[in-house]
């Protein structure tokens, strides 16, 4: 019998859950471990690497968002989806969820139908992102596709996941004003929901981080990178 292809890493402090969770997911095809803890989820990464991570954000300890912040932080995960599956559904956690590296925010309760549909288009991102090429050399900066390194005259960048993937697709084409919706159905799929803010806030992040001016907004339009 052939194994599942992907392995789902589940984190909730609540054992029900985890095994109703469980139970759906395992049904559907997937290989599904479970944690109750931030500091398990750190540990059990690390023994195997999952394609995604479903974590929950009140848990003792260590709460879903600086478990988040501490994966994004590693660039040997940056290839690992996280996506927070949360009773708290209110804006400001979450914007907190995507700031912190996430890739989705899906609000608890939830229809276990639903759910596995959700983890389906996620899942299909990961042959959405552009990876033309292993490098992307523009004037001054090098994109590192591989290792999530963006270097800038000699100085290296480790940026999460969707930042880095945001930056790749508008520098893979200097000049092209990406629509936000090209944006979206690149970025986090075509099934999924995400606020208007959340590019403006990924945007924003880049131009700090790397002090750049390259991403030009298009008002009422998208973004476009220059050279």
């Amino acid at each position: 019998m052939d194994l599942p292809t992907y392995k789902i890493l589940l984190v909730d402090d609540e054992s029900d859950i985890l095994d109703f969770i469980s139970y759906n997911l395992s049904k559907a095809g997937y290989m599904v471990r479970a944690v109750t803890n931030g500091e398990d989820v750190l540990l059990e990464i690390a023994k195997e690497k999952p394609h995604l991570i479903l974590l929950d954000v009140m848990m003792p300890g260590m709460d879903g968002f600086e478990v988040c912040k501490r994966i994004r932080e590693k660039p040997e995960y940056n290839d690992v989806l996280i996506a927070f599956l949360s009773a708290r559904s209110e804006d400001y956690s979450q914007i907190a969820g995507l700031q912190s590296g996430a890739d989705d925010y899906i609000a608890k309760p939830i229809r276990p139908k639903v759910l596995v549909s959700k983890v389906q288009a996620l899942l299909r991102r990961t042959e959405i992102a552009p990876r033309s090429s292993k490098e992307t050399n523009k004037n001054n900066i090098k994109i590192d596709v591989e290792n999530y390194i963006v270097t800038i005259n000699d100085a290296k960048f480790l940026l999460p996941k969707k930042e880095f993937e945001l930056l790749h697709l508008l520098a893979s084409r200097p000049g092209k004003v990406f629509r936000r919706e090209e944006i979206y159905l690149a970025l986090w799929g075509d099934d999924v929901v995400v606020g208007d803010r959340t590019i403006d806030v990924h945007v924003r992040r880049i131009r700090e981080k790397l002090g750049l001016d390259n991403i030009k907004t298009i008002k009422g339009v998208g973004y476009k990178y220059e050279e």
